[in-house]
This record gives structure tokens, C-alpha cells and sequence, in this order.
């Protein structure tokens, strides 16, 4: 994300650079295919309908914390699933999506002009605008040596990576843990992917999971979503866990700012933090849809780079990325430019997994009637 700022804060809203290549896609004789945003298509669960449905009747304010339901099912599911011990309910916040926490992180903890916050040089674009909207200084580095002797007072990671689906090994984690610890950085996960690995080396881990942390959670927090894992998207629920002092002066903000998960959607995130069968099932959805896309890709002439975790392929023809956005879009096939997570990412394409059998199958007969 770097191009020209709005009002001096904020970028240019990198979606809206796609509008001439959306419209080229859209003529395309069969129709467009999306594959650019990622968002869920799928049906969200029966159990989350219904669990809505029968909290729908909710005349009180929530409250900021939510309920004992929930953050006890979140600190379940965390030790269920990624062998995360020492999560207390009391230290767990939901969210109104993970984006609203990582956009507001750095100004509900108080960072300003005067810190540096860093994330990761291919990342999700939020967080290089948490740290403008606060007027911080952001930096996109990858490497600690890029710091030198001042180091940021926040730093994000994010493995599964978006855009990349690169994984962080478990000794890469545990560096980083000493390293922040060392100098007092505080360490932000975001693990929003961490249910949709595709190959398991290396394998993934949660921060907080007690051989990367030594078993504390200072200086450390991590953010969840149940959007994709879920296909809640609409719903809009998160929650954020970690350092308890860190947790607790989030929840004091977040009480004065009003932001509150509605009743109904915390039942939802309730019903389905409880249970995984549904989760499982999403995963060979997308592990097949993966599969047709990366194959017929690959006969297309593109290199798929990481792309271990998440759901989408970080593709290249070794080209500007814009140009091979327009070659895809003559195709009917809209896909996100790496540009926008980047400079580093300016000879890449995220191509999302998130579309319907059908429409993966049509882009798959696209790409292969081309490499013929």
C-alpha cells in the first residue's frame, strides 16, 4: 500500500484501483469470476443460524467482555485445536471482526507519532493503516536487523500469512518471541487462518501455544476471527486473547468506545467455536478447490510461491503484477494485484480458493484452454 494518501492519512482504497480490470472481466462472454476479494460463498453453518435465531430476542446492551458462553468456548477451542494452555476467559475480548481490532489496535493502546509499529513487507493492508490513522511511523520488514537499535513499540505477524499463505515455523516463532520480549515489543499475532493448512511443513502454531511462549503470554496477543473459518463473514465476530495486562487495558478502551459484539452474533460464535465438524468440512471444500486452481495454473505457465495455509495462491508469471491482472481479467477471471500488500509483492497475484465448484472449474478450463 503505497500509493497516493487521502487527506494526508489514509491511501488510496486499493480495491477501488480494480474498477477498469473488474469491467474487462465482466465482458467476458461466460461471465466474470472473482477470484480477487476471498470472500466466504459457501452456506454459513445450520448451527450458527440457528444458534442467531434463538438469541434474536435481545432487548439489553451486550456487554463490552460478552458473555461467559463465549469467551469460554474461545479458550476451549484454542486448547482443542492448537494446544493453547493458560487462556483464562477473563482474558479473552470479542471482536466485531478481527479487522476492526487490528485497524483500532494501535490507537485504543495510545501509540502516536512518537512509535514505530511494524508489520510484516507482504501483509494485509490494515495493518499499515492502523499505524497511519494514528500517525505512527510504520515499517514493512521482515527482518528484526531492519530496526537497528530503536525498536517498534508493536509489531504484527501473520501466519498463515494473507496474502502469501506462507507459514512461520515454530523456531521462527520462538525468535521472535525472545527477540520482542527482549526489548519490550509487543508482539501481535494475527491467526486469522490458522484452521486452513494445506501442507504441514512447517507446521503451524498459535503464539501463544506454551513451546513457542516458555508458557507466558507477556508481551504477546492474539487475534481471531471466525469469518473464514466459519463462512460468518457477515457476521462480523472476533475475539482478541493474550497478555492479560495488555487484555485488560484493551477491555477498559473498548468499554469507553462502546464496542460491543451484538447478543445474537455472540451466540453464534458461541455454537461454532464449540464445535469443528463443520470446520473439517469446509477445509476438503476448499482442499479441492485449491487443488483444480493451483494444477491448472501451474499448466498455465504461473509459479505458485508459499501458498502452504489459507485460501488463496500467491501466483506469478514473473511480470508486473498489474500486467498479469489484465491477462487473467481478458480471460474473464479477476484476481488482487500483489501491489496492494506491498512492494514486494509487485510480480504477484493473490488468487482467492473462495468461489463455488463451478466457478473454480470454469477458471481452471479458462487458464487450460490458454496453455494450449
Amino acid at each position: 500500500m503505497h500509493d497516493a494518501p487521502v487527506s494526508g492519512r489514509l491511501p488510496v482504497f486499493p480495491w477501488d484501483t480494480l474498477e477498469s480490470a473488474k469491467t474487462t472481466a465482466a465482458a467476458h462472454p461466460d461471465g466474470l469470476i472473482d477470484l480477487s476479494i476471498g470472500t466466504p460463498i459457501d452456506p454459513s453453518p445450520a448451527l450458527a443460524q440457528d444458534a442467531l435465531t434463538a438469541a434474536a430476542d435481545a432487548p439489553g446492551y451486550p456487554t463490552v467482555q460478552g458473555r461467559d458462553e463465549l469467551r469460554r468456548a474461545a479458550a476451549d477451542w484454542l486448547a482443542r485445536r492448537f494446544g493453547v494452555t493458560g487462556v483464562q476467559p477473563q482474558h479473552i475480548i470479542p471482536t466485531i471482526g478481527s479487522k476492526e481490532l487490528i485497524a483500532h489496535l494501535p490507537a485504543q493502546l495510545g501509540l502516536g507519532p512518537a512509535n514505530t509499529i511494524a508489520f510484516p513487507e507482504l501483509a494485509y493492508p490494515t495493518y499499515e493503516v492502523g499505524a497511519r490513522y494514528v500517525q505512527a511511523r510504520g515499517v514493512a520488514a521482515d527482518s528484526t536487523v531492519s530496526f537497528g537499535p530503536s525498536a517498534p513499540s508493536l509489531m504484527f505477524i501473520n501466519s498463515p500469512s494473507n496474502p502469501t499463505g506462507r507459514v512461520l515455523g515454530p523456531d521462527h516463532l520462538r525468535k521472535m518471541v525472545r527477540w520482542s520480549r527482549d526489548r519490550g515489543v509487543l508482539l501481535v499475532s494475527d491467526e486469522c487462518y490458522l484452521e486452513y493448512v494445506w501442507e504441514h511443513d512447517p507446521e503451524a502454531y498459535s503464539i501463544l501455544h506454551p513451546d513457542i511462549c516458555d508458557g507466558s503470554h507477556e508481551r504477546l496477543v492474539a487475534v481471531h476471527s471466525v469469518s473464514k473459518r466459519s463462512n460468518l463473514a457477515g457476521y462480523r465476530g472476533g475475539f482478541v486473547t493474550g497478555d492479560p495486562a495488555v487484555i485488560d487495558e484493551l477491555l477498559q478502551v473498548r468499554k469507553h468506545l462502546g464496542l460491543m459484539v451484538p447478543t445474537p452474533v455472540q451466540n453464534a460464535m458461541t455454537a461454532v467455536l464449540s464445535d469443528d465438524e463443520h470446520v473439517d468440512d469446509q477445509a476438503g471444500k476448499y482442499r479441492r478447490r485449491r487443488a483444480v486452481l493451483h494444477d491448472a495454473l501451474v499448466e498455465a505457465g504461473f509459479r505458485i510461491d508459499h501458498s502452504q495455509a489459507g485460501l488463496y495462491l500467491w501466483a506469478t508469471r514473473d511480470e508486473p503484477c498489474r500486467d498479469t491482472v489484465a491477462w487473467l481479467a481478458e480471460r474473464g477471471i479477476l484476481v488482487a494485484p500483489g501491489d496492494f500488500y506491498g512492494h514486494a509483492g509487485r510480480d504477484h497475484v493473490r488468487i482467492a480458493i473462495t468461489a463455488t465448484d463451478k466457478h473454480i472449474d470454469a477458471a481452471a478450463r479458462r487458464l487450460a484452454a490458454r496453455a494450449r
